[in-house]
């Protein structure tokens, strides 16, 4: 009695070991060959440089020191801000795989078409996931944004 219980228990635990290992593996969330850089970036918003991040759908690029490797493209959202990674995160870098922003509700890769929904990060063509994005931090008290990685 006390061996089938025990080889019961034993089971169940292995299932659930199992289960736990395979529920744990991470998304490839851009290809191997992208850079992996620090982000350490604060803006003041209310500066008049960050204007177009004071009403939802608004968007800049972020060209300064620590910002990755090309910049990054922060959005305001409904919810708060977006902040994606310049690089394309569906191919490795080149010379013309820089993300631009269009007619302001996409993000385009110029080298191969791909396109992503501005405001989501969702891709909407050729690629199959969405830009690297940052968490970040914002006072609302003092206007200040804090982006990091």
């Amino acid at each position: 009695m006390k061996r089938k219980i025990s080889l019961l228990l034993s089971t169940i635990f292995l299932i659930f070991s199992l289960l736990n290992m395979s529920s744990c593996t991470t998304r490839e969330e851009t290809v191997n060959c992208f850079p992996d850089q620090p982000i350490n970036v604060s803006l003041n918003l209310n500066l008049p440089a960050y204007f177009a991040l004071q009403t939802v759908g608004g968007w800049i690029y972020v060209d300064e020191q620590q910002d990755g490797t090309r910049g990054l493209i922060v959005v305001r959202t409904t919810t708060g801000f977006k902040v994606y990674d310049r690089n394309a995160p569906h191919i490795c870098p080149d010379t013309n795989t820089t993300l631009l922003v269009e007619s302001n509700i996409k993000i385009v890769c110029p080298k191969d078409g791909a396109e992503w929904i501005l405001i989501t990060g969702e891709p909407t063509k050729i690629a199959k996931v969405a830009p690297k994005s940052y968490r970040y931090n914002f006072d609302s008290n003092s206007g200040n944004l804090a982006i990091f990685y």
